[in-house]
């Protein structure tokens, strides 16, 4: 089975594509400050198919990131995936952001993203929801977590190890790939928006 996984909900662009659970082809984009990394989501696609002598059609089933993260990186990546799984009637795969970085250093380890408005995004095993900080300081007392460059400082005072999924390179789009076996009809592939998306231009 040939899988293509990508992701734009957080701080890169990340594809991998696998046959038979190996990955054949990846690719990590960070944004190059005239454009965001996620406008180079179809023609990486294209060129990782292509140097695996693959094209769409070869594709068995697609893998996204559904977020939390982005709102434009969340909207890209499911829009893409929503679009290649119609066009070429395969099924899709949508996994939460926090669940791909649960398992960074091998285990389910918890999760804390930044989610402004003095929240955290948590997972623990499951998706907990947008928590208080006063809360999440509890909840990560004694225990491994797995966070972003602004709350690594705070959570590092209470976690037993605060690990920023932003310092390291790990392989998400392996990660991705490998959480993916089966998927769903490409109409079922929806956003996860834990919190409701800012509304600019309102006083």
């Amino acid at each position: 089975m040939i899988v293509l996984a990508f992701d734009t909900c957080l701080d890169k662009t990340y594809i991998a594509l696998s046959k038979d659970n190996e990955i054949i082809g990846s690719e990590t984009i960070l944004s190059d400050g005239k454009n965001y990394h996620s406008a180079y989501l179809i023609s990486t696609i294209v060129s990782i198919l292509k140097k695996a002598g693959l094209t769409p059609k070869d594709i068995d089933l697609i893998a996204t990131d559904i977020g939390p993260g982005s709102f434009t990186g969340i909207r890209a990546c499911t829009t893409v995936a929503r679009v290649l799984a119609q066009q070429l009637d395969i099924k899709v795969k949508g996994v939460s952001s926090l669940e791909i970085l649960s398992k960074i250093s091998g285990g389910d380890d918890l999760v804390c993203l930044d989610a402004r408005k003095n929240k955290a995004y948590v997972y623990d095993g499951k998706i907990l929801g947008a928590i208080e900080l006063e809360e999440v300081d509890k909840i990560v007392s004694g225990r491994r977590v797995i966070t972003d460059n602004s709350l690594l400082e705070r959570l590092s005072a209470h976690a037993s190890e605060a690990i920023s999924y932003q310092q390291g390179d790990y392989p998400l789009g392996e990660i991705l790939n490998k959480l993916a076996q089966s998927g769903t009809d490409w109409q079922n592939l929806k956003p996860l928006y834990i919190q409701p998306a800012p509304v600019y231009g309102r006083n």
